[in-house]
């Protein structure tokens, strides 16, 4: 580099103040937005894990609940005494749930006139994918949102998908089946046949 180039570079002007700070700033908001990310998965990851420590409901009453459906409708527990109830816990976000939903609506249409009632209750989603994961589906029996994660609660499911069989008396079905499952609770994506096996039980309760 010659002389005179060096002296044009030693006397440039330096770089304005605060020039950085946009920068900075972005920094800073995506640091932040990560953190809330982890910590959102960290609570979710806690709340699970101390579910599982219970174990899932036997036989015995239904914890009631309240659900208001992605259409505005308000189902209450209590309220549907006479009919056989199938709560099932899924999510959009949930691989293994789109294994059994066919199989759930095809129950629905089934078996609805009989006086069995098939629920969806949407856990830790957003109403956006919930909605286009019900109409990819083609589900018509009432879904709804699980705020607060209350119903999952008190039901002490172990993640999603989860099943339970309420009789028209309001009780968790009872008994277990052939292979030494219970009637009244399934864990995990529920096959076509297990699922009106328990249907047909709830329906000779």
């Amino acid at each position: 580099m010659t002389t005179d180039a060096l002296r044009r570079e030693n006397d440039a002007p330096p770089a304005p103040a605060g020039t950085d700070l946009p920068k900075k700033r972005s920094t800073f908001i995506v640091l932040g937005f990560t953190l809330l990310i982890v910590f959102a998965l960290l609570g979710l990851f806690i709340m699970g894990w101390l579910q599982r420590q219970a174990p899932p409901l036997e036989s015995g009453l239904a914890p009631q609940f309240e659900l208001t459906t992605f259409e505005g409708e308000t189902l209450r527990l209590a309220d549907l005494r006479g009919k056989a109830v199938v709560l099932n816990f899924w999510a959009s976000w949930c691989v293994p749930c789109r294994q059994e939903a066919p199989a759930l609506q095809a129950m629905w249409e089934k078996y609805r006139a009989r006086g069995v009632m098939v629920i969806g209750v949407d856990y830790v989603d957003t109403e956006k994918e919930a909605k286009e994961f019900i109409s990819r589906y083609r589900q018509t029996y009432p879904n709804g949102a699980d705020l607060g994660t209350e119903i999952s609660t008190k039901y002490k499911i172990t993640g999603v998908p989860e099943t339970y069989f309420i009789t028209r008396e309001g009780q968790v079905l009872g008994g277990t089946d052939p292979n030494g499952r219970p009637y009244g609770n399934w864990i995990g994506p529920i096959p076509a046949t297990a699922l009106e096996e328990r249907i047909l039980k709830l329906l000779q309760e």
